[in-house]
C-alpha cells in the first residue's frame, strides 16, 4: 500500500522520463536502421556500375563490327549526351535508368613500334567511357586490327 504524501497521488511516468525513452529508443532504432540505408546506397551504386558496363560494351562491339577503314570518319569523337544514350539501332533508351548517363567514344590510328610510320596504320586504339553526371564509372580500351 502507497502512501500519498501530496495531493492526487498518481502513478505513471512523467514527461520527462518519457522523453528520455524516446531519446534512448530513437537512438537504438537507429543504430539498427543504418546498416539498411548504407548497404541500399552500396546497391545502386553497383547497379550503375554494371549498367555502365554493359553500355560501355554494347558501343564497342558496334565500333568493332563497323568496316576498319570507316572507324575513326565514324566514331573518331563521338558522344551521346546525358539523357541521350542510343540503342545499337538508334534509337534513343527512354527509360529513367539512362537519364543521367552519357558516354564517349575516342578512336584513333596506332603505329606500333615495328612499324614504319610512313605506311597505312594497321591499328585503332578504341576508348569507349561512360559516365553518370560527369563522374566516369567505366571504361573500355581495345585495339582492332586492320
Amino acid at each position: 500500500m502507497t502512501r500519498c504524501i501530496f495531493r492526487g497521488c498518481h502513478s505513471g511516468f512523467t514527461l520527462a522520463e518519457a522523453m528520455l525513452a524516446l531519446v534512448v529508443f530513437t537512438i537504438a532504432v537507429a543504430g539498427l536502421l543504418l546498416p539498411f540505408a548504407s548497404s541500399a546506397a552500396v546497391q545502386q551504386q553497383g547497379y550503375n556500375q554494371t549498367l555502365a558496363a554493359k553500355l560501355a560494351a554494347d558501343l564497342m562491339e558496334q565500333i568493332i563490327a563497323t568496316d576498319f577503314s570507316s572507324i575513326v570518319s565514324s566514331y573518331g569523337s563521338y558522344t551521346e549526351s546525358k539523357g541521350h544514350i542510343k540503342s545499337a539501332a538508334g534509337i534513343d533508351l527512354t527509360d529513367s535508368m539512362y537519364a543521367s548517363l552519357s558516354r564517349t567514344a575516342s578512336c584513333v590510328y596506332v603505329y606500333m613500334p615495328q612499324q614504319s610510320s610512313y605506311g597505312s596504320p594497321n591499328f585503332i586504339k578504341i576508348t569507349v567511357s561512360v559516365y553518370q553526371d560527369g563522374t566516369k564509372l567505366a571504361e573500355i580500351v581495345r585495339l582492332k586490327s586492320k
